[in-house]
């Protein structure tokens, strides 16, 4: 049994990773610095070296999996260094207490990484961080200081990420397709959307591949890609989504993002290429159809 440290517990993912956890024989603790009713949780500031520090050493943590970011996207703009804080210093403060206690990092990173240059083609982990603004460039520098850290690690970049937890795309779109006569949703963003259970799940499959390892140093670390499996515009989504819920009653229509003005510039294009992960860690990646019309049965 080796004990397992989540960070941003009360997030969307930290939320799938206490789903996921629940028939393991390792021992979790999962930290936040809100507590939330009914959900057990350990307060921990990860913007506190020692704070970390401590907790890694008195439980002899093996994994420190990192769900937390800043990510509001707009706000960020405006808010730059307490971005820069959670995004960037708080992994660097992760990644140096794994380095000291010989620990694995698994640390979520994001498709914004990437979007300043145009393309359309899927993103390979090692195409060049092009980001467009603050959040992006804040979750590339803190990729970054993982990665000079010295410390085993497996980042991985996702997208468009939803679930039955918190505040996400397909929440408020069942909302307002249940509620709204007419919407319309931009159709020049394209991605794939993932599902926060889908990549606790391949987490999981992380720890325990790393836990089977004998070596000093794990073989398997590098940035890799995740999303489910597909390609899809917010207006496709958006359309999926009031189909299966039976919100037969909005008019969808697709129009451009320069109608919805905003601070930051988002990825045109920012399908992730998942070869690395399927092929390193063995895994068969959901349809992102499939994995939506669950979550949407678990949310109505």
């Amino acid at each position: 049994m080796k004990t397992i440290l989540v960070t941003g517990a009360n997030g969307q993912l930290g939320n799938e990773m206490r789903l996921v956890s629940a028939g393991s024989k390792d021992r979790y603790i999962f930290t936040d610095v809100v507590e939330v009713e009914g959900l057990e949780t350990v307060m921990l500031d990860i913007t506190d070296l020692e704070a970390i520090r401590k907790m890694v050493k008195d439980n002899d943590v093996k994994v420190i999996v990192n769900c937390a970011a800043y990510t509001n996207v707009d706000k960020a703009e405006d808010d730059v260094d307490f971005c820069r804080l959670l995004n960037a210093r708080a992994p660097e403060n992760l990644a140096v207490a794994a380095n000291e206690a010989g620990a694995l990092l698994v640390h979520v990173s994001t498709d914004y990484v990437f979007g300043g240059d145009p393309y359309n083609t899927p993103c390979r982990e090692d195409q060049k961080g092009t980001p467009t603004g603050v959040y992006g460039l804040t979750k590339l520098q803190g990729e970054q200081a993982i990665q000079a850290s010295g410390c085993d690690y497996v980042i991985i970049r996702t997208a468009w990420l939803y679930s039955e937890f918190g505040r996400n795309f397909v929440k408020i779109m069942l909302n307002l397709t249940a509620t709204k006569p007419q919407l319309n949703v931009v159709f020049d963003q394209t991605g794939t959307p993932t599902y926060a259970f889908d990549l606790a799940e391949v987490i999981a499959v992380v720890i325990a591949d790393y836990a089977a390892v004998d070596s000093e140093k794990y073989p398997k670390t590098g940035v890799y890609h995740y999303s489910n499996e597909g390609v899809c515009s917010w207006f496709d989504f958006t359309k999926m989504i009031a189909e299966y819920a039976g919100n037969n009653d909005c008019d969808i229509q697709p129009c451009h993002s320069d109608e919805f003005p905003s601070k930051v510039k988002r990825p045109a294009y920012s399908v992730l290429d998942k070869t690395k992960i399927k092929n390193t860690f063995g895994i068969k990646i959901p349809y992102w159809t499939d994995s939506l019309r669950k979550c949407i049965k678990n949310l109505i």
